[in-house]
């Protein structure tokens, strides 16, 4: 479960967006379990109460006290609710005798008022979030920590196999999606942040993969990495691999080929074309394709052959964006090109850069259009002639068609004409409007919808639809977070954003759907079997129904809170908070190890807040500066951070998880080693205060700490100064609680190495209106709040204080009465104060003496501060799923005995209880579920139903290159059926009759000879898609060296053979229908092949076959018309358990 997911939905339904964001019906209202004992708590999802199945077992009184105890050294054999520690115990024995007394009932806490309103509402946590479907968690949230040299980055799928492939900055990773239920073998070494990740197999190590394609009919997977080079990984030896492959003594799967494709830069994106190139993109503008007969004998070759084979393809590139050169003048930008798109319906490819789009033709690797995000065109093939010249215009008269045209590149003038006219364009638009389009408007995200459209998404938001021509169709914008990935199947496309939302929308834009999927960016998606697969910024993977939203919905969200005992674990620790105003000394080691070194015993997290550790205008001012280009810290606040860890005897004991400096601002947490390997994710803020809240003398400094699946939040704090300024610590608190944003992981150890993801200008959060500070599962204020007493007098406090008044001396306390009014830390709890004050102090003097005699003789007060705020609504909730964090005050002191400051260091003790859910638990009971539930077994096999469709024709014979008609019925009334058109293989047969088999050329496949269009679309019920076959009598084949043409010759096609196969699907699973329709082209009198340049001939092949071009009849052997229901199916949830 990831930490903040709840939060963030209630945050996205309070507003009222989106499908799942709806409040649900008030009649389904029921008790939740963390109010067993109270009145019955009412929490809301916005509007509308939110539902909680099961009650009668979810209210079990026992339940808590059962729950199995997981982090060992936190164990303890006392009873639930065994007597609280005593003042006494805190007064005779100190900080180490109080928490002795942990698993009490805690101390007597004051809490303020107005905590159930607004932004100050306990965020609502359940068992199964209401606002979304729920997924399958095939990758739980890792710790940030746990994955440096590790980030997922990238992922693909190939349905047909059931694997879900994952690109990972140590190489590459798969999942079985057919034992992902299935947990680890008993024996089986895992990685650190994969315990309760689904089994996968891991490839040797590798650099950075970046990018992936499928390549399903060779069963490849094709990745580019960091290092520049392009790797093939073959699925089968993926699965000999064995379960666990990378861990232990299980054998690590090696890559099958791999090429130099960029000498000095990484490989951005990679796509296999319709005809089977590999084509790539880099920095620069740099695009490469590698032509498929290379690749493949590069394949065919043997494992003592690798070098070779790596040498053949790598030599066998196309320098693709020479091509478009002419000089020093390009017709393509040189940005990096980050996205590629195959678009298998017209045989197109699209490189994309943040601005701007190119269209290319793959069968001749033409360069067809550039074009800017508004649509407008940077660079077209004009067929009408635009200079006066009488040559110029004489090469256009004689250009060959389309059909006729011999190679795929520009002649001089062409190119020459458009470099210009891109050229003069880009000035053109550059002086008025500043620049080619605006930076929210940068491209992120492209995918191709099955009605043949292309989906473009942007920073902004907003999504752009263009037909195939790079004509724009449709704006979409219905989220103001960037868009980073988009995915389609059937007539539904899902987008993923920067918030973490995922929308369901259908082919004409409309939105279906939309919730909370992940607590970060969604940054790939990846369709197997019956779920939409979503990879967040932090690594998780979950599984999204293909149906949702739907019945199936409710039906599993239901049955997963049912069992929701199986899979809930209870988590215990102690947390010591510290703060201390040390104006500006250093403290010696004795008074460090009196306050904090108690926590030697048994205390799991430790987190110290302190101010003023330097001040003056010119340490303000140089903080300033170092914050504006993102530095912090000082000398003076890395001897308070090292000798701290000295005395909690950091590297032996404890180990630093995170720390932030402000100025004079600095905390820092530290985690005892048996609890650090559930401690992670740490991310620091700082908000400053002072001087028109931009210095730092007045402030906070945050972190944010995920412990066990929960974050909690620990703010050290500075207020305003002086008797009178009651209001200006008020709006102190206020700015601090709704501005400070966790955006980065400052301080933390992790902060070299994790992938960092910024925010766009527009902000990428759902819900910008709620504080991050209330999204926390528990929120820890501590520092100098600076609120004094009223209505007292210097001598009175004096005495009142030597005679221990401290209950009268309370009720004069400012911010006590703040916080009944409710006009500061609402909702917040303090324990009891039953030490003196702690300001102000005469350093080096002992005792009570030593308050403020000077002459401002400032009225003794207790300005440092530790409150606190957990998930409970009420003080009698109990901890559970509903109510996760479940904290107690166990001590609550001033070290009155150190005088280094003239503030006293206050410490807080606090026993916690963390509910947290076992991942793997949970994923197995998802799957009985769904072998067991015959409703949800029925649902599934209703969306598991192809729609019924049927072909005019099974065999095809071509005899000159007239379009022949393919027609593909939807006999359904109600769904649209989605087609793909794919070649299986081909043949070649000889003069002496025997027929040659060739290998498929990649998924689609095409023979360069064949063209098929639309090889993809949507066929609406009751209507009938037409299908051009259409062939060339005779093709160019081409040879590169090193990105140079060696040579061409021309290819007959006679006696050559196809076997497409046409896959139908529906909407909501990736179940196959295929038929399979036999092309073959017979000429019967070969003749001369056409002109060919003779320069290029020299070196063709010998068995090159020369034919002429006849203008005979078409020849179309019609079957009668098939039902698709004799055809070959495609089963892709064929184990019962794993019906997806």
């Amino acid at each position: 479960m990831e930490p903040d997911d709840d939060a963030t939905a209630a945050g996205a339904q309070r507003k009222g967006a989106g499908a799942y964001g709806q409040p649900l019906p008030r009649a389904t209202e029921s008790a939740p379990a963390c109010a067993r004992h109270a009145a019955p708590r009412v929490h809301s999802f916005g509007d509308g109460p939110a539902a909680s199945p099961a009650p009668a077992q979810r209210h079990d009184p026992a339940r808590c006290a059962s729950f199995p105890q997981r982090h060992g050294a936190h164990r303890h054999a006392e009873p639930a609710h065994a007597p609280a520690a005593s003042f006494a115990a805190w007064v005779g024995g100190g900080l180490e005798r109080a928490l002795s007394g942990y698993g009490g009932a805690g101390l007597p806490e004051f809490v303020g008022a107005g905590g159930g309103e607004g932004i100050f509402r306990v965020p609502l946590r359940a068992a199964m979030h209401p606002g979304r479907p729920p997924p399958l968690e095939v990758r739980p949230h890792p710790l940030r920590e746990t994955q440096v040299g590790a980030f997922l980055r990238t992922l693909a799928c190939d349905p047909r196999r059931l694997q879900l492939w994952a690109g990972a900055e140590s190489g590459v990773r798969v999942w079985g999606l057919d034992e992902v239920f299935d947990g680890w073998p008993g024996d089986a070494a895992r990685r650190r942040g994969d315990e309760e990740s689904a089994p996968f197999r891991e490839s040797v190590p590798a650099p950075p993969a970046l990018c992936a394609a499928v390549d399903s009919a060779n069963r490849l997977v094709w990745t580019g990495h960091r290092d520049g080079r392009i790797r093939a990984w073959r699925m089968d030896l993926a699965t000999a691999a064995g379960v666990g492959g990378g861990c232990g003594d299980a054998p690590l799967f090696k890559e099958a080929l791999a090429w130099q494709a960029f000498s000095r830069t990484p490989v951005l994106a990679i796509v296999v074309t319709s005809y089977g190139e590999i084509w790539s993109g880099s920095e620069g503008g740099m695009i490469k394709a590698w032509p498929w007969d290379a690749i493949a004998k590069s394949l065919s070759l043997t494992s003592d052959e690798k070098h070779m084979a790596s040498l053949l393809v790598e030599k066998a590139y196309i320098d693709l964006r020479n091509n478009a050169t002419v000089g020093n003048m390009c017709s393509l930008p040189a940005a990096d090109v980050k996205h590629m798109l195959a678009d298998h319906c017209r045989a197109k490819v699209w490189s994309i850069t943040s601005m701007t789009f190119a269209l290319w033709d793959a069968r001749t690797r033409e360069l067809l259009k550039v074009f800017g995000i508004d649509g407008q065109v940077d660079l077209a093939r004009l067929e009408a002639p635009v200079m006066p010249e009488q040559f110029i215009e004489e090469e256009i008269k004689v250009k060959p068609t389309k059909k006729e045209k011999p190679q795929g590149s520009f002649t001089f003038f062409q190119k020459s004409r458009n470099a210009l006219m891109g050229a003069a364009d880009a000035v053109r638009r550059v002086a008025t409007k500043g620049t080619f389009v605006e930076d929210n408007r940068r491209t992120e995200a492209v995918a191709q919808a099955m009605d043949g459209t292309i989906w473009s998404g942007c920073t902004n938001g907003s999504i752009i639809v263009w037909d195939g021509s790079g004509n724009k169709l449709q704006d979409i914008h219905y989220h103001s977070s960037s868009v980073q990935c988009i995915k389609a199947l059937g007539e539904r496309v899902w987008v993923g954003y920067a918030s973490g939302t995922i929308q369901v929308m259908d082919v004409e834009g409309n939105l279906l759907a939309g919730w909370t999927g992940h607590s970060c960016p969604v940054i790939k998606m990846a369709i197997g079997g019956s779920y939409i697969f979503t990879l967040a910024h932090h690594g998780g993977i979950r599984g999204w129904p293909l149906t949702s939203p739907s019945p199936l919905d409710d039906i599993l969200r239901t049955e997963l809170a049912n069992r929701e005992l199986s899979y809930t674990r209870i988590e215990n620790i102690k947390i010591l908070v510290g703060t201390w105003n040390v104006a500006q000394e250093k403290a010696s080691f004795e008074s460090l190890r009196s306050w904090l070194g108690s926590a030697l015993s048994d205390v799991g997290l430790v987190v110290v807040g302190l101010q003023e550790v330097e001040m003056g205008a010119g340490v303000l001012a140089m903080a300033a500066a170092k914050e504006s280009v993102g530095l912090e810290g000082s000398a003076n606040g890395q001897w308070w951070i090292d000798n701290i860890g000295k005395t909690l005897d950091e590297g032996i004991s404890f180990h630093r998880v995170g720390s932030r400096q402000l100025a004079g601002l600095l905390i820092a947490a530290w985690a005892r080693n048996d609890l650090k390997p559930h401690v992670g994710d740490v991310d620091a803020a700082a908000v400053p205060c002072g001087f028109g809240r931009a210095i730092g003398n007045k402030g906070g400094v945050g972190l944010r700490i995920r412990v066990y699946d929960r974050r909690i939040c620990f703010v050290s704090n500075h207020f305003a100064a002086h008797q009178e300024n009651v209001s200006r610590r008020n709006a102190d608190f206020d700015h601090i609680y709704r501005t400070m944003s966790f955006n980065k992981p400052h301080g933390s150890t992790a902060s070299a190495t994790s992938v960092q993801l910024h925010k766009a200008a527009n902000g990428n959060q759902a819900d910008e209106d709620i504080p991050e500070l209330a999204e926390a599962d528990m929120v820890v204020f501590l520092g100098d709040l600076n609120y004094r007493l009223d209505g007292i007098t210097y001598d009175e406090a004096r005495d009142m204080v030597s005679q221990r008044s401290f209950d009268w001396l309370r009720e004069r306390d400012q911010l006590r009465a703040e916080m009944k009014a409710g006009n500061v830390f609402q909702g917040m709890r303090e324990g009891p104060i039953r030490f003196p004050p702690t300001y102000k102090f005469q350093r080096n003097q002992p005792g009570l003496s030593g308050y403020d005699s000077g002459e401002k003789k400032r009225i003794p007060a207790w300005c440092d501060r530790i409150l606190y705020r957990d998930s409970r609504p009420v003080s009698t909730a109990e901890c559970s799923l509903d109510c996760p964090v479940v904290a107690a005050v166990t001590a609550y002191e001033a070290c009155m005995d150190v005088t280094d400051s003239d503030h006293k260091p206050v410490r807080c003790a606090f026993r916690v209880d963390i509910a947290r859910v076992d991942e793997l638990i949970r994923r197995q009971e998802f799957g009985k579920i769904i072998e067991s539930n015959e409703k949800v077994r029925s649902l599934l096999r209703g969306s598991h139903i192809v729609p019924d469709t049927i072909v005019s024709t099974n065999n095809i014979i071509l005899e000159n290159q007239e379009d022949v008609i393919l027609r593909i019925s939807n006999n359904c009334e109600t769904s649209k059926a989605a087609f793909e058109i794919l070649c299986e293989g081909q043949s070649i047969t000889k003069h002496d009759g025997t027929k040659s088999e060739l290998p498929p050329r990649a998924s689609f496949g095409f023979p360069l000879w064949l063209e098929v269009q639309p090889s993809v679309g949507l066929i609406e019920p009751g209507e009938t898609m037409e299908v051009a076959v259409h062939h060339e009598d005779f093709f160019t084949e081409e040879e590169f060296v090193d990105g140079v043409q060696q040579n061409w010759w021309c290819e007959a096609t006679r006696d050559m053979g196809a076997v497409l196969l046409v896959n139908v699907t529906g909407s909501a699973s990736t179940e196959t229908i295929t038929h399979r329709i036999n092309v073959r082209h017979c000429c019967p009198v070969p003749s001369a092949p056409p002109p060919v340049n003779p320069r290029s001939v020299t070196n063709a092949p010998s068995d090159a076959v020369s034919g002429s071009k006849n203008n005979q009849s078409n020849h179309l052997q019609r079957s009668d018309f098939a039902n698709f229901g004799s055809s070959e199916v495609h089963d892709l949830c064929d184990v019962p358990k794993r019906n997806m």
